[in-house]
């Protein structure tokens, strides 16, 4: 290992933090407020020998720096932060490990579980975590990379599609092409996979205009896991917020995963990014210390007021980000813009947002994170998506974040599962959520668009597993079916999981097809979990955050007949909210005329609104001056187990009206009764809907 007095260290600048290379060497720069000393320690290419450990030389405005003449990308590097070990005053700094750089790009090698990876002795009886543990880390930890990948000034600009035609497509990137048979083995489960364009070209005759990423961030394989012979499928572990995660990269390196979101742009579909900036793979004071911690962990978390050894778990993951930190602010900010700027992505979705506006003195869309990107030049013009609600106090923030962000609605979820499931006293909640929870967003200017509807999400049921249990099954998770959630409001139609019977399985394809035609119908932004319009099941588990296997990916393989009819249901949908504005308004204010009407075909008058049981409804739309002399439609919902004879109601336009959807038989099956003329009355089958134009 070379000494520090052989190497030529200039002081560098702390302007840019990370490692920044340029033709002659590379700038390091690292914050950390209250470090006494920092080590860059450089590796050689294996990543297993230490070549030099330099110091860094200059301290400036709290960011430890230092330019290193020679250094190309490529080069392996960590650091080892010199400090107070108090962690009664939440100070945890212990140079015996070796550090990741927040700001790192890229990461070479993989994390190997061991007790050096705690700052403390883990074999200490009484209050380890006071205890310093003496053990290096740096044969177990991965080592960072510098990058030189830039923002390409000559890239074109993505599809930017408006929000008001905005269909989400939420999926993994490994999970989605694991399985696919039509994809070269090699590629299979990384970004080389998911931009072939067979994959794309599905996704696209979908409908849907967004392709929503589950984490794909570097993180880590949680060791509980690992010692159960599980692995973090969905990722919300994260270690480094400017890394992608290798396992997902492809032959190109960093630059792989930017050529995949160019190809979906060059097919006019957009990538979002499900992002986790609320917590770290740290974990609590008994967690590991693997970067954050170990470089100033009294800046960079939530420590609990008075007792700083403890954190603030707002997450339920142990630790909490400290956005209220400037710095702290900063790298999220510059983490996203780097994300925007060099891999070309189009928005972002904040696990557990309400920790972005979480202040000291608890949420406020004011806080200095929302004011920063509101104000941004780069991210005021992505798409913006919060997971409005968290574990802390007043953690439930529906329809609270600023104007310019679009949250998940999960009023919009559980109501509608309960109304097709059949329960009482639900309809006039339903109308509010059909019609764009006008109740939670029509405020400050917000737009019908800023509740992103859906039914399903990665995190829970399926849509065929919504249909097919009435109890979650997650034995495979290894934590005794305790985990996931358990009000689920599903519905298995009298078999519990698979059945042979025709009947339960005609009315399950015909309750999916009821709530994806509710989706696509309802004013808001819709957004469709991946799988769902191909039949997918999870064999029951509503958690498969652990299980990066068969279980939890897309089977390709067992496709049938009857799920690529639900496949071209979900097309003619798309389709349909495509064609008509009517269905996908962009503004509260547009002139839209809404009327709810009783099978009688009356107006919905008070006392119908509460009649408990209430399950069959009519939504009659108006929409004055559009393209060609307006719009017309009449949505029809029964959610009985029997028929109901709806009369007609009275037309604004003249003519008669048309099925243009019937959800009683799907594609293939003569499409049910579209194109049937319906002047008096028409009759609903047993729990579906009807759309007349």
């Amino acid at each position: 290992m070379a000494e520090q007095g052989a190497i030529d260290v200039k002081a560098g600048y702390g302007s840019d933090l990370g490692a920044t290379p340029d033709a002659d060497g590379t700038n390091f720069a690292l914050f950390s407020a209250y470090a006494e000393r920092v080590e860059l320690c450089l590796y050689d290419e294996s990543g297993r020998h230490e070549t030099a450990r330099i110091t860094l030389p200059e301290f400036t405005d709290e960011i430890w720096h230092g330019y290193l003449p020679g250094v190309k990308p490529g080069q392996r590097y960590g650091y080892r932060v010199h400090g107070r070990f108090a962690p009664e005053e939440g100070h945890r700094f212990n140079p015996n490990k070796l550090l990741l750089d927040p700001y790192a790009k890229d990461y070479a090698g993989e994390i190997v579980w061991n007790d050096a990876h705690y700052g403390y002795d883990v074999g200490a009886e009484a209050d380890p975590d006071l205890t310093f543990s003496e053990l290096d880390s740096a044969a177990f930890t991965p080592k960072c990379v510098v990058s030189d990948l830039r923002a390409d000034a000559s890239r074109p600009a993505g599809p930017a599609v408006p929000w008001d035609r905005t269909i989400f497509y939420e999926t993994h990137v490994r999970g989605f092409t694991k399985l696919h048979r039509g994809i070269p083995e090699a590629m299979r489960g990384t970004v080389d996979g998911l931009g072939q364009k067979e994959i794309v070209d599905y996704i696209r005759s979908l409908g849907v205009t967004s392709v929503e990423l589950l984490p794909v961030h570097a993180y880590l394989d949680d060791h509980h896991l690992e010692a159960k012979g599980l692995t973090n499928y969905w990722g919300y572990n994260t270690i480094g917020f400017f890394a992608p995660m290798k396992r997902y990269l492809g032959s190109g390196g960093l630059a792989s995963f930017r050529d995949m979101v160019r190809r979906f742009h060059d097919a006019g579909l957009e990538v979002i990014l499900d992002v986790v900036y609320n917590h770290t793979a740290e974990g609590n004071e008994m967690g590991p210390t693997l970067s954050f911690k170990g470089i100033d962990n009294f800046s960079y978390y939530r420590t609990m007021p008075g007792d700083p050894r403890y954190y603030i778990n707002d997450t339920g993951t142990g630790n909490t980000v400290n956005t209220s930190h400037p710095r702290v602010l900063q790298m999220v900010l510059d983490s996203l813009r780097y994300w925007v700027e060099v891999m070309e992505v189009d928005g972002f979705r904040f696990d557990l947002g309400t920790i972005l506006g979480r202040e000291p003195h608890g949420f406020d869309q004011r806080g200095g994170v929302f004011d920063a990107m509101g104000q941004d030049p780069v991210l005021r013009k992505v798409k913006l998506i919060g997971e409005p609600w968290d574990i802390g106090p007043g953690g439930y923030q529906v329809g609270s974040f600023p104007p310019g962000w679009a949250e998940w609605n999960d009023k919009y979820r559980d109501t509608t599962r309960a109304y097709w499931k059949g329960e009482e006293g639900i309809v006039r909640d339903l109308a509010a959520r059909i019609t764009g929870s006008g109740d939670v967003y029509d405020q400050r200017g917000r737009r019908p668009w800023a509740g992103v509807n859906f039914i399903t999400a990665h995190d829970g049921f399926t849509l065929n597993d919504l249909v097919s249990y009435n109890e979650k099954h997650n034995e495979a998770n290894g934590e005794d079916n305790k985990d996931g959630h358990g009000h689920n409001l599903s519905f298995n139609f009298g078999v519990e999981g698979p059945t042979e019977d025709e009947g339960i399985i005609a009315a399950r394809e015909r309750q999916k097809r009821n709530l994806l035609a509710t989706l696509l119908l309802s004013h808001g932004t819709p957004m469709i979990l991946a799988g769902d319009e191909l039949g997918h099941s999870n064999d029951g588990n509503n958690n498969v955050y652990c299980q990066d296997n068969e279980l939890g990916w897309i089977k390709w393989h067992r496709i049938t007949e009857r799920d690529k009819a639900l496949t071209g249901f979900v097309q003619r949908v798309t389709q349909l909210r495509a064609d008509h504005a009517i269905f996908r308004r962009a503004s509260f204010r547009d002139g839209c005329v809404l009327r709810w009407v009783n099978p009688a075909g009356g107006d919905q008058q008070e006392e119908h609104w509460d009649d408990e049981g209430l399950r069959a409804i009519g939504l009659l739309l108006h929409m004055p001056d559009v393209e060609q002399g307006g719009d017309e439609a009449l949505i029809l919902f029964n959610a009985f187990d029997g028929d109901v004879v709806f009369k007609i109601p009275a037309r604004v336009k003249a003519g008669s009206w048309s099925v243009v959807l019937d959800t009683e038989t799907g594609p293939g099956s003569d499409e049910g009764r579209k194109g049937l003329k319906a002047d008096q009355e028409i009759t609903l089958s047993p729990r579906s809907l009807i759309v007349l134009m």
